[in-house]
């Protein structure tokens, strides 16, 4: 198989150090790979560690046990037992990530923080505005808001400037955490359209969506989080 992505045994606690040192329980023994095209659904309900997942993956949270290998070019790194340099590195060149909520430097407009990564990956400031002006055209974000900072935008305007940047770049893995969950039913089915097109070029999807149709539209495999939950 193709594997972009495996995750082997992976566990995860926080511990509250506010709280005395009570240990709060995650997800335990999470096993599953992801293939070059395919898309993953992570499925269950709000607080079974879904997003924790997506983000131990990201390099976000440290993981108590267990590898998160990376395949990217003729190498395969262990996310889960890497420097933070390596992490960087690694989300520079190997991950896409569109988390639930745009974050980015205030008073930056919404046409650079799209141009932003694509900068870094070398290309000229006017190629990566052009680049980022049809992401967001695409995404149906009027022209006008587009040299403004998204602070004041709606949250569903707000996304659509998160998803641009997410997908401008052509990583080996994307993760979308509720990608759709602010958009209205014409955005949403460009949203799916955007994904399907990454499948079709090969990048392996790792995705976290409640909505049926979304979900029935997008996923080659469902994954139960419910399974890996871990008793306190």
């Amino acid at each position: 198989m193709n594997d972009i992505l495996t995750l082997c045994d992976v566990g995860k606690s926080f511990t509250m150090h506010l709280q005395g040192g009570v240990t709060l329980p995650v997800v335990d023994r999470v096993s599953f790979s992801v293939h070059a095209g395919e898309c993953v659904v992570l499925a269950g309900p709000s607080g079974t560690g879904k997003s924790s997942i997506l983000k131990m993956i990201f390099g976000s949270y440290r993981c108590d046990r267990g590898s998160i290998r990376l395949r990217h070019g003729n190498e395969t790194f262990d996310i889960a037992g890497a420097a933070p340099r390596q992490v960087l590195a690694l989300r520079r060149s190997g991950i896409g990530y569109v988390s639930q909520f745009l974050r980015a430097v205030p008073r930056v407009a919404a046409i650079d923080i799209v141009a932003g990564p694509l900068e870094t990956d070398g290309l000229s400031p006017e190629a990566a505005r052009e680049t980022a002006a049809k992401a967001l055209a695409r995404l149906n974000l009027p022209e006008r808001l587009w040299d403004l900072p998204p602070a004041t935008f709606s949250g569903g305007e707000q996304q659509r400037v998160n998803i641009a940047r997410g997908f401008v770049q052509d990583r080996p893995l994307l993760l979308l955490d509720e990608p759709t969950a602010s958009l209205d039913a014409a955005n949403r089915a460009v949203v799916i359209e955007m994904i399907r097109e990454r499948k079709r070029k090969g990048t392996a999807i790792i995705a976290i969506v409640h909505d049926d149709d979304v979900r029935k539209a997008i996923a080659d495999t469902v994954v139960d989080i419910q399974r890996f939950a871990k008793a306190a």
